[in-house]
C-alpha cells in the first residue's frame, strides 16, 4: 500500500502543479488561452481560461488531497486519528469516482461538448479520475483500523 500511496501523491502533485501552472497564465496544451481552455475546461462556449483565483482554488485542493495517502500511511505525522483519514480518503476516492463517470455520460458530454477536451476526457481525464478514485477507495479499505 506504501507504493499505492506515493504513486496517487505523485498524480495528484503533477495535477496540482498543473492547475498553478494556469493560474499564472500557462497556455499548454493549447497555443493561446482560447485553444487551451477548449482542451481543459471544454464546457459549451468557452472562449477563455479560468480565473487564476478558480486555478489556485483547485489547486489548493489537489495540494491537500496530494498529502492524505501519505498521511494515510503514517510517512508524516497527522493530527487526525487513522480512522478519520480513512474515512476522509473514501470521500476523496468517491469525489473522483464520481467525476470519472459523470465523463462518460450524455449528460456531461452535452455539458462539455468543446474538442479536443470531449475527446480528452473520454481517453485521458476521465479514466484517470476513475484510477485515482478507486486508489484512494482499495488506500481507504486496506489501511482503516481494524
Amino acid at each position: 500500500m506504501i507504493a499505492l500511496a506515493f504513486i496517487l501523491s505523485f498524480v495528484l502533485l503533477l495535477i496540482t502543479a498543473l492547475h498553478v501552472y494556469w493560474g499564472i497564465g500557462g497556455i499548454w496544451p493549447g497555443r493561446d488561452a482560447t485553444s487551451c481552455a477548449h482542451a481543459v475546461v471544454g464546457f459549451r462556449g468557452v472562449d477563455e481560461m479560468p480565473t487564476p483565483s478558480a486555478s489556485f482554488a483547485v489547486a489548493a485542493c489537489l495540494a491537500l488531497a496530494t498529502l492524505w495517502p501519505l498521511a494515510l500511511i503514517g510517512f508524516f505525522a497527522s493530527p487526525f486519528p487513522k480512522e478519520g483519514l480513512a474515512a476522509t480518503a473514501l470521500l476523496i476516492g468517491l469525489v473522483f469516482l464520481g467525476r470519472g463517470i459523470a465523463g462518460f455520460t450524455p449528460w456531461w458530454r452535452r455539458l462539455t461538448p468543446e474538442q479536443p477536451f470531449a475527446r480528452l476526457d473520454i481517453s485521458y481525464y476521465s479514466p484517470l479520475c476513475l484510477l485515482i478514485g478507486l486508489g484512494f477507495a482499495v488506500l481507504a479499505i486496506t489501511e482503516f483500523p481494524t
